[in-house]
């Protein structure tokens, strides 16, 4: 059992509120990094309400981690952002507050983000809310495709113009190429922004149950080939095969015609790169089907927190009408599709691309996301690493099937 947490305020706080009223400190951690959308949520909060969200920030690499040793030491938060591919693993420990009840009493639940109801789902029981709503979409340069005779308004719809377009943008010459990804042993950006090639055309990674890897498809083959084709083509930069995600926004630089991208970028663009003058659309699958990844955070509440109906509180403001028009002006998609539109009403335009991404978008489910997939050794790591920039294909597909089928089994 989790230990009853004590409030991580001072005595002096916590003497102050007890003599002032019956509000509570909500203790919420949040990863490093999780921008402007969420801390300015908080801060509108905070404003509003008795009740205060007292946020910790701690390194996305750490968090996961840390969480873990603070719940076994009874040291947790009240609340956690937690990156929706974690969920399913901390709900199946039995270290999350069952949600169901009330998720389902709210109006507007069958209408959240579906991937991160989802995910956030264990044995059909709810312990995680959608928080922040990411997807991956597919971006150009107009001003590159102009310069190489393209048209700029005309998004791609196939991997055939994608290639094409790239092959045009590259003969402009120098450091300016067609194309970008972070493919150096970055699993999280791989499966964010390469395996909707092939979700959009029906296949898959991992069987619907999560119990089979279904790595090698004719349809991962036509993916691989893809990539493979344009770094034979000198149409990505070489930088791209040892990039673990650090450059991962390299679109921005304005010498990039084409890259797989966040919604988050969207903004980014936007508010930080004025100079860039680029369009968005959903990312093609190898048949022309799109798809997405959906990514962002679950809200999550820790087991025996005593602070349960402040948490709640905090989050159906978060879903409210002002509430996720803070979170869009700064950037996050809407996590309420009843209320989406209005929401977006005056935001730019192109942030509706990512809004429609969630509809086709997708997220594995499984208990070993990380050993699977986000580790940096991992075997979806080291696949598309090697599948992609390395000399054996047939045996990168081998490898990575087998791998990852005994970390599975491992689980079982």
């Amino acid at each position: 059992m989790i230990k009853r947490l004590l409030a991580a305020t001072s005595i002096a706080t916590l003497c102050l509120f007890s003599a002032a009223s019956a509000a509570e400190n909500v203790e919420m951690w949040v990863r490093t990094g999780i921008g402007d959308s969420f801390k300015k949520v908080v801060e509108a909060y905070n404003s509003s309400h008795d009740n205060k969200v007292v946020v910790t920030e701690v390194p996305f690499s750490e968090l996961v981690q840390k969480y873990a040793t603070a719940i076994a030491g009874g040291q947790a938060p009240d609340a956690l952002s937690m990156d929706l591919i974690y969920n399913p693993a901390f709900a199946a420990a039995g270290q999350l507050e069952d949600l169901t009840d009330w998720a389902k009493s709210l109006p507007y639940f069958n209408l959240l983000s579906p991937s991160h109801l989802r995910l956030g789902t264990y044995q059909d029981r709810v312990y995680g809310l959608p928080l922040s709503v990411e997807t991956s979409v597919f971006a150009w340069n107009k001003d590159l495709y102009k310069k190489a005779g393209l048209d700029p308004e005309k998004a791609p719809a196939s991997w055939d113009e994608i290639t094409a377009n790239a092959e045009k943008i590259r003969a402009l010459g120098d450091d300016t190429y067609g194309f970008y990804f972070s493919g150096g042993g970055c699993g999280g950006c791989m499966i964010f922004t390469f395996t909707p090639l092939v979700w959009g055309a029906g296949a898959d990674i991992l069987s619907t149950d999560s119990k089979a890897a279904t790595l090698d498809t004719p349809e991962m083959r036509k993916a691989v080939d893809i990539y493979r084709n344009m770094v034979k083509k000198d149409l990505v930069p070489a930088g791209a095969a040892s990039d673990n995600g650090t450059n991962f926004l390299t679109f921005t630089n304005g010498k990039i015609g084409q890259q797989s991208l966040g919604a988050f970028a969207i903004g980014t663009l936007v508010t930080q790169h004025p100079e860039i003058n680029f369009g968005v659309t959903l990312i093609p699958g190898v048949d022309g089907k799109p798809s997405s990844f959906a990514g962002g955070d679950n809200f999550v509440i820790t087991k025996g927190t005593m602070k349960i109906d402040a948490v709640k509180e905090f989050l159906e403001y978060i879903y409210s009408m002002d509430g996720q028009k803070i979170m869009a002006k700064y950037g996050s998609l809407p996590t309420r599709g009843d209320i989406a539109d209005k929401v977006l009403e005056g935001l730019d335009p192109r942030m509706q691309v990512g809004l429609k991404a969630i509809s086709v978008a997708k997220t594995p489910y499984t208990l070993q996301f990380n050993d699977l997939i986000n580790s940096a050794n991992g075997p979806w790591a080291s696949f598309t690493n090697a599948a992609i920039f390395g000399d054996d294909v047939d045996g990168a597909f081998s490898s990575a099937q087998s791998e990852m089928q005994s970390i599975i089994d491992s689980g079982q």
